[in-house]
């Protein structure tokens, strides 16, 4: 009976464990082999001593040495391609550069408008000071009286340094040889992007650059732009000798007609009559203008200067009197005519009489090529023309018709060819 028992209590046992490990059984993982690459051993005595160093040199090595350069193993692209991209690297770097210079000018516009104008403002108030405190102060009115006149003549200096370089004039230089070194980028990425360039595009790409370096310079000394011509001068940012356009003929007659040729050329005599006219008027009043104030703020501060100095002397009330308003005229004058950049207002007037000019040179010299098919195409031309005088082609068109019609019966023309500005 007892060994019944026994045997039962083990089958008990036996059977429970296998449950156990039944319940607790882990299923078997995969069997993930990993497969480590054979470092290749080294062929060429250049590898050997790159792996000696800890790099690996990322350019190839052409053992054969009758293989071509790698320019002339890209059979599809051009030399005139990578010229062009090449002229575009110093575009992008030209564009960072005035942009960077038309800032710091324009600080310099900030700068010495507030300086000038604290430093005139406190002279005057020194001056009247002086003046109401009179004789008896003795040593402190003196203090104030050269106080003044020191710093009357120092305005007069800076001022006259100001009004010579024309600080927000050079801002604005610099604000459109940015805008145009980005135009010119993105025509030379157009003609890499559907056409095929040639040298002569390299040619003119150049030439183009160099005219904008000649027209908007980027020192001050030796070559900066006169500031005080004698009359207004339209900007010139192009080639004088602009290379003939190689667009090919989209149909026997390139897109020209009687008709448009007829249109262009009474668009460019509205440009001559009316735009071109209206903005060398208002840029050589803008020219007399700065001229006119240019030479005010300096003879302020130094009649101002020149009356501190007599109060020094002769403590004469009129001396006083001079002193105070000139210095205050002065600030008036100099805040006008930088704080309202009068310079800018001319440049930009400048700029504007060159755009026009651009356009009128543009249509004369396309009319004056005889072969059609040389041409840029005329219906392509009619659109960038157009656009750049901000309007459709119904409104060009409606234009020449006016001033071929003013010019028949002789009345002026009451219309301007842009409308942009």
């Amino acid at each position: 009976m007892a060994s019944l028992h026994a045997s039962n209590f083990l089958l008990s046992s036996s059977s429970s464990s296998n449950q156990i490990r039944a319940a607790i059984s882990i299923p078997k993982l995969p069997l993930v082999r990993f497969s480590v690459p054979k470092l290749r051993q080294p062929t060429t005595q250049s590898e050997e001593l790159n792996r000696k160093d800890g790099l690996i040199n990322t350019i190839p090595i052409q053992n054969n040495v009758h293989s071509p350069p790698l320019v002339q193993q890209t059979s599809s692209v051009s030399m005139a391609t990578f010229q062009l991209y090449a002229i575009l690297e110093a575009i992008a770097d030209r564009v960072e550069m005035h942009n960077n210079i038309g800032e710091q000018r324009d600080n310099w516009n900030t700068l010495l408008l507030n300086s000038i104008n604290m430093i005139t403002l406190t002279a005057t108030t020194m001056v009247g000071v002086a003046a109401a405190t009179g004789v008896g102060a003795g040593v402190s009115v003196m203090g104030l009286k050269l106080a003044s006149s020191v710093m009357f003549s120092a305005a007069t200096g800076m001022l006259v340094l100001m009004n010579k370089i024309q600080p927000s004039q050079l801002v604005e230089e610099q604000r459109n040889a940015t805008r145009l070194f980005k135009q010119l980028q993105s025509q030379i990425k157009t003609l890499l992007a559907v056409g095929s360039p040639c040298q002569d595009d390299v040619n003119d790409a150049m030439e183009k650059v160099l005219a904008l370096d000649k027209a908007y310079p980027l020192p001050l000394l030796g070559v900066m732009l006169d500031k005080f011509p004698a009359s207004l001068e339209p900007a010139v940012w192009w080639p004088t000798k602009q290379s003939p356009n190689s667009n090919k003929a989209l149909k026997n007659n390139n897109g020209w007609t009687k008709e448009l040729e007829m249109e262009m050329r009474e668009v460019v005599e509205v440009i001559k009559r009316k735009d071109s006219e209206d903005y060398e008027r208002l840029g050589n009043k803008a020219l007399n203008m700065n001229k006119v104030l240019a030479t005010s703020g300096p003879l302020l501060t130094g009649i101002a200067a020149l009356g501190s100095a007599f109060m020094v002397s002769s403590n004469s009330p009129w001396a006083a009197t001079v002193a105070a308003v000139a210095g205050a005229l002065a600030s008036a004058v100099n805040t006008f005519e930088h704080g309202g950049q009068v310079g800018m207002v001319f440049e930009m007037y400048r700029n504007n009489a060159g755009f026009f000019k651009l356009m009128q040179e543009s249509i004369e010299s396309t009319l004056e090529e005889s072969d059609v098919k040389k041409r840029e195409n005329g219906e392509l031309f009619e659109i960038k023309v157009a656009l750049q005088l901000g309007r459709s082609l119904s409104e060009l068109r409606d234009v020449a018709k006016k001033s071929n019609y003013s010019r028949i019966e002789g009345s002026p023309m009451d219309e301007f060819a842009s409308k942009l500005f």
